[in-house]
């Protein structure tokens, strides 16, 4: 019997502790080996010369809007998409049609996985002010890697604005809750400013810097008054990212790619492509996202993949669809970050393995090191490429990157030690499963 089913040979791996050249042998699914296994016999080998090995990346934060609308998304065509970005893992946000909100519809979520999806899964339950009571027991159903909470900006009867709904939610159960941290109150009440017709750079005009901010700390007077951990999605602003420095006790943070890559001169180039909840800010707010990347302060990078149809993007503002495309464009963005010099390689498996691992409790997932699942992003820090749309695989079929080109791109995925995916192509059938976080029931 060889002593492994794969070994991958001759890579630059990003360990916990660092990079270092070593071999990785896998068994059973699971990382058997790190060391020198220029001798070891296994099954298959691969020559990972000139690659970087990455613990599989995760995008925690995407609308794969299943079961919704398959001429915009699917479960099936967003874990492709996640896949040939480079992924191997992503968490799914509850605002479908109808909501993820009961253990119906998560059961019949977490078996529609089953044959459909390409990489592994986490599912949100959706709070509302209906299901409160059931939230302690929901949040610990298997594959829930969280609940989702819409403070503002919801679809549905997925908005739970109020304090004191709020405060119930914190606390029914007791794992962390991630919110969409906007202000309904000010949004309301600043609405009638603005008309149909006008110019798209008014989305951040109407969400503005106060609508997070104000969002941001009446959840943080409320986690630190019930003791619940929060993990506060989409951070867009400098004041919330300052502010949250001080409430490190109860709060992790997710920064989005969008926000560490645009500024707002994209309304004026791609107009309702530019669109998104909580919105694209000026220049001043992404160099704060950055400096909380190089402190520590951020710990989680997602996309917020969210896709809409075009028809629904080309409105005029207000009245067009919020939300942009994003599984399948991170992870080249995030390395052509890294080949600028903006973070090390290190860092970006921190904020896309390890912080979605630790803030979600992840079993297996997020590191590379002895025991944990055999999940590879492998990946050409020197090979450049154009984002082109004929590459999308959202049946949707647009992204607000474009034309960008990136030095440094995913070239292979391995999901619990089977190549899925290989220079443009994916293998085999759909091997995703739900993943398995430390606080739900098995």
């Amino acid at each position: 019997m060889p002593a492994f089913d794969l070994v991958l040979r001759g890579g630059t791996c990003v360990l916990p502790w660092g990079e270092e050249a070593t071999d990785v042998g896998v068994r059973a699914g699971r990382i058997a080996a790190l060391g020198d296994l220029r001798t070891a016999e296994a099954a298959e080998t691969i020559d990972c010369t000139g690659l970087h090995i990455l613990p599989g990346l995760i995008d925690a934060h995407v609308h794969l809007r299943d079961p919704g609308d398959p001429a915009v998304e699917t479960l099936e065509s967003g874990t492709r998409a996640a896949l040939l970005g480079g992924l191997t893992a992503v968490f799914d946000m509850p605002n479908t049609a109808p909501s993820i909100t009961d253990k119906e519809r998560l059961d019949w979520k977490r078996g529609y996985l089953e044959g459909r999806a390409w990489v592994d899964v986490g599912l949100y339950v959706g709070a509302s002010k209906k299901n409160i009571a059931e939230l302690a027991s929901l949040e610990i159903q298997p594959n829930v890697c969280a609940v989702k909470v819409f403070a503002g900006s919801s679809t549905g009867d997925l908005l739970v604005e109020d304090d004191a709904s709020l405060e119930a939610v914190m606390r029914s159960g007791r794992r962390r809750i991630c919110y969409h941290s906007e202000d309904e109150y000010r949004l309301q009440e600043r609405k009638p400013l603005f008309t149909s017709g006008m110019p798209h750079r008014n989305h951040m005009v109407w969400r503005d810097v106060d609508c997070a901010l104000i969002g941001t700390q009446r959840l943080m007077t409320l986690a630190r008054k019930t003791g619940r951990p929060a993990h506060i999605l989409h951070v867009s602003t400098a004041e919330e990212l300052e502010l949250l420095r001080d409430y490190r006790d109860v709060s992790t943070v997710e920064v989005l790619l969008n926000h560490l890559t645009q500024t707002d001169e994209a309304y004026d180039r791609l107009g309702g492509y530019a669109v998104m909840n909580p919105p694209i800010r000026d220049e001043r707010h992404m160099r704060a996202a950055w400096a909380a990347v190089a402190d520590g302060t951020v710990d989680v990078v997602g996309s917020d993949h969210a896709p809409h149809s075009r028809a629904a993007k080309e409105r005029p503002w207000p009245d067009g669809a919020a939300g942009l495309t994003g599984v399948q464009t991170i992870v080249p963005l995030m390395l052509d970050h890294v080949s600028a010099g903006r973070l090390s390689l290190s860092r970006l498996v921190d904020l896309m393995c390890a912080g979605p691992a630790r803030v979600y409790g992840a079993t297996g997932k997020g590191r590379l090191a002895a025991g944990y699942d055999a999940d590879f992003t492998l990946v050409d820090m020197k090979r450049q490429r154009t984002i082109e749309e004929s590459w999308i695989v959202s049946p949707c079929g647009w992204t607000p990157f474009a034309g960008h080109r990136c030095t440094g791109w995913p070239v292979m995925a391995i999901l619990r030690g089977a190549v899925a995916m290989r220079e443009d192509e994916v293998v085999g059938n759909p091997r995703g499963t739900g993943v398995r976080f430390a606080e739900a029931r098995d």
